[in-house]
């Protein structure tokens, strides 16, 4: 399906034309009058600048043209941050992987995970819904509800890592003065304000910070070439290659697989503003590149700081984890390494907006009992649970990083899939839906009913349970896999095949029967 099929493939009242931006006073005052009898003072807030919009289409008229370098600079900022950088450092940690195998696994994993996920992006401009809304267009109002809680654990579970990491390397600045649970609070407190504001202030801030942190990720590694990098230091602990070698780069791709596709559950929620004529082409490149590049830069960074072999270095990073092994690089700058370890910590505010700002959507896409609650409010409801929850986990950062991301990227891949085929299999131009009716986002008798969408995912999950390899579960194709001990976790391959080649042909079913 080339791009401009799928630009025809999209259809609302609007009609074809692009009209004029309506301009943001006449969104505002629209948004709330569904507010009834606090309409004038929600009316008055979302003047003074908090977002107005919640989980409903932005129309034609409603998009304001921004600068397609947006979804570049966002996605880099996003990732570009201190919680990337623990990505690389569990390919030694966990799976004993030596260097140059831990870098082409980022790279080759990451390029897979970083092209789905541009591929869900190019679904917002054309029809200027979020992504969870999108979902119900390929498994029903029902299904889309099961992903919205799914994406709710998901956000939150990226916004705990972030809190817990901010944290650990703020208190390693004044371990005597500020406490780790006090570095969690600080870092949450910081996240939420701007995503208590909404779009336009995420995508101000997104746009320029990406700037000062990737200086601060070039000094660190240069520091750590000048502690000593040796990049065969863990190749005599590293399985032998073969059966278990491959285990290993199996589990530890799913990691990186998930640390990308974890952003393809609110793909489309950052540009559902731009207009409805931009290139899907243009989205997909400047979203694959946003993500590829930093997440790539970032954890090779954290997977060379392990192979520093200095035992003041290897100390710092048993005693304080990678907040601690950071703290350890700058310390030859003295007073103004501690500033850049500030800086770092606080690099994490821009990746968990994100996570707390599309918390509250996927609550709102919950359905319309939700969705009539302000966003805002919504979005305070995540920063709460969170921040209890980074306190609770302070001290298990790795073992909650290295879980998440594996079981993260379970969902993520039969989601993308199912997603995906929909667009191209049957809302394609002259495919048996021939495009969407966006005006039935909201209207459940006229969305499919979804129960080819559920059962496929479910039939994903049975791929995921076969081939995952946790340490508290090993699937029977998992443990065959990689060291019978350990395994190797097939899980996001299983998931996605199971649910590709499942969901065509229940879909197919499903319009033949009920012809939606």
């Amino acid at each position: 399906m080339s791009a401009e099929d799928s630009e025809k493939a999209y259809s609302s009242s609007a009609g074809d034309d692009v009209p004029e931006y309506a301009g943001e006073r006449a969104v505002n005052k629209k948004a709330a009058e569904r507010f009834g009898v606090f309409a004038p003072v929600m009316e008055k807030l979302f003047d003074y600048g908090v977002e107005a919009r919640g989980v409903e289409r932005v129309l034609e008229n409603e998009r304001d043209p921004k600068l397609l370098w947006n979804n570049l600079f966002m996605w880099w900022s996003v990732n570009c941050v201190l919680t990337t950088v623990p990505i690389g450092a569990l390919a030694q940690a966990f799976f004993t992987l030596s260097f140059g195998n831990a870098c082409a696994t980022i790279l080759c994993f990451g390029a897979l995970g970083a092209a789905f996920t541009s591929g869900i992006a190019t679904l917002g401009p054309k029809s200027g819904l979020r992504t969870m809304i999108i979902a119900r267009f390929s498994s029903g109002y029902i299904g889309g509800i099961i992903y919205s809680i799914f994406n709710i654990l998901t956000q939150l579970g990226f916004a705990t890592t972030c809190v817990i990491l901010g944290g650990q390397t703020l208190a390693a600045v004044r371990p005597d003065t500020l406490s780790l649970e006090g570095g969690v609070a600080i870092v949450a407190v910081l996240s939420v304000i701007p995503c208590f504001v909404g779009y336009e202030l995420l995508h101000r801030y997104e746009r320029y910070v990406w700037a000062p942190i990737l200086l601060v990720m070039l000094f660190l590694w240069g520091l750590g070439g000048k502690a000593g990098y040796h990049v065969t230091a863990q190749k005599a602990f590293e399985d032998p290659a073969g059966r278990f070698l491959a285990g290993d780069v199996l589990s530890f791709g799913g990691i990186v697989f998930g640390s990308f596709t974890g952003w393809a559950p609110v793909a489309a929620d950052y540009n559902c503003k731009l207009p409805v004529n931009t290139s899907a082409w243009a989205v997909f490149f400047m979203t694959f590149f946003g993500l590829y590049l930093p997440v790539c830069f970032i954890s090779i960074l954290g997977a060379a700081l392990m192979t520093i072999t200095n035992p003041v270095y290897v100390a710092a990073y048993e005693d304080g984890s990678m907040g601690g092994l950071i703290a350890q690089v700058l310390t030859p700058w003295g007073g103004f390494g501690k500033f850049l370890l500030v800086v770092l910590a606080l690099s994490v505010i821009a990746n968990n907006m994100v996570n707390t700002y599309s918390t509250g959507i996927s609550i709102q896409a919950l359905g319309r009992p939700f969705a009539v609650v302000p966003r805002m409010f919504w979005t305070l409801v995540g920063f709460i649970a969170y921040t209890i929850a980074g306190i609770v986990g302070r001290e298990h950062f790795s073992d909650i990083l290295s879980n998440f991301l594996s079981i993260l990227s379970y969902w993520t891949a039969f989601f993308m899939v199912i997603t995906l085929e929909e667009h191209f299999i049957f809302r394609r131009k002259g495919g048996p839906l021939g495009g969407y009716n966006l005006d039935d986002w909201d209207t459940p008798s006229k969305l499919p009913l979804g129960i080819a969408g559920i059962l496929a995912g479910a039939i994903g999950v049975a791929g995921a349970v076969v081939g995952m390899a946790e340490v508290w579960y090993i699937g029977p194709i998992g443990i065959l896999a990689g060291n019978p001990e350990f395994g190797g976790d097939l899980g996001f391959e299983l998931a996605a095949i199971f649910a590709g080649v499942s969901f065509p042909f229940l879909r197919w079913l499903e319009i033949r029967l009920v012809g939606r």
